[in-house]
């Protein structure tokens, strides 16, 4: 299921859209690095490209530290 998610970032309220299971794993992935989950989607904010939505950046860091994390063949 898809819910809407607000975040604070530098200062300004933003909302975003994401399905549990990605949400679920940014929590995962927050706690793993030691940070707040408000401090990792500042910091994929920060790194996103002008041109994309927050959600869309959200997905893709989420799928990014997955195939890190993976065991290689």
């Amino acid at each position: 299921m898809i819910r809407k998610h607000s975040a604070t970032l530098h200062g300004h309220r933003t909302s975003f859209s994401l399905e549990d299971a990605f949400w679920d794993e940014l929590k995962t992935i927050a706690s793993a690095r030691r940070v707040s989950i408000a401090a990792l989607i500042a910091e994929i904010d920060d790194a996103r490209p002008a041109d994309s939505n927050l959600s869309s950046a959200l997905r893709l860091y989420v799928l990014d530290w997955l195939k890190q994390q993976a065991p290689t063949a």
